[in-house]
């Protein structure tokens, strides 16, 4: 392949990926279309299909994406809940495609097993690192991802109410002194 058909190549899947998001994170998993995609991108159907084989592959493709978690262990170990409860407010916040996949996740069996995969992955390590016994870490991350996957589902894709209101702050007050014992309790 040539330099100026790669570089078209991955302008394309660039454009695929940038609306399938978008799309994604407005209509959710089920009904996000390969069509509204491809509309969204100004590219055939087929060119979605060519790149990414399936609705499935695509959402996997689109949902590629890095936490972005602290070093826990450059963290005073009281402070570590906070840190890691103001991250994931911070990231909720400013990430649709989070949003999308916690959306997807509920009702789809591939959302949901690529949301277990990056929690696994990405989580596990860090909260490894600050456990009092790294053969818990398991356990813990899940503890953990319930308090911040439950909160993400009620403020961010229910909308209750009172979720929604809080500020930042009074969110990550209320979050964090669980999420503290969940990492660091002996």
């Amino acid at each position: 392949m040539t330099d100026s058909r790669a570089r078209r190549s991955d302008a394309t899947r660039a454009k695929i990926l940038a609306a399938a998001r978008e799309r994604f994170a407005a209509d959710g998993y089920e009904r996000a279309t390969i069509r509204a995609i491809a509309r969204d991108a100004a590219i055939d159907p087929s060119m979605v299909m060519r790149y990414y084989g399936s609705k499935e592959g695509l959402f996997a493709a689109a949902s590629e994406f890095d936490l972005r978690l602290p070093d826990l262990t450059a963290v005073p170990r009281d402070e570590v809940g906070r840190v890691l409860v103001e991250h994931f407010v911070g990231r909720w916040e400013s990430d649709e495609v989070l949003t999308a996949l916690l959306r997807a996740a509920v009702t789809n069996t591939a959302a949901s097993e690529r949301m277990q995969a990056i929690f696994r992955e990405q989580l596990g390590p860090v909260i490894a690192a600050v456990a009092p016994d790294p053969r818990e870490a398991g356990a813990r991350a899940a503890l953990v991802a319930s308090q911040i996957l439950g909160m993400a589902l009620t403020r961010y894709v229910l909308g209750f109410g009172p979720a929604v209101e809080m500020d930042r702050q009074e969110l990550t007050r209320w979050l964090t002194p669980t999420v503290q014992r969940y990492l660091t309790a002996g």
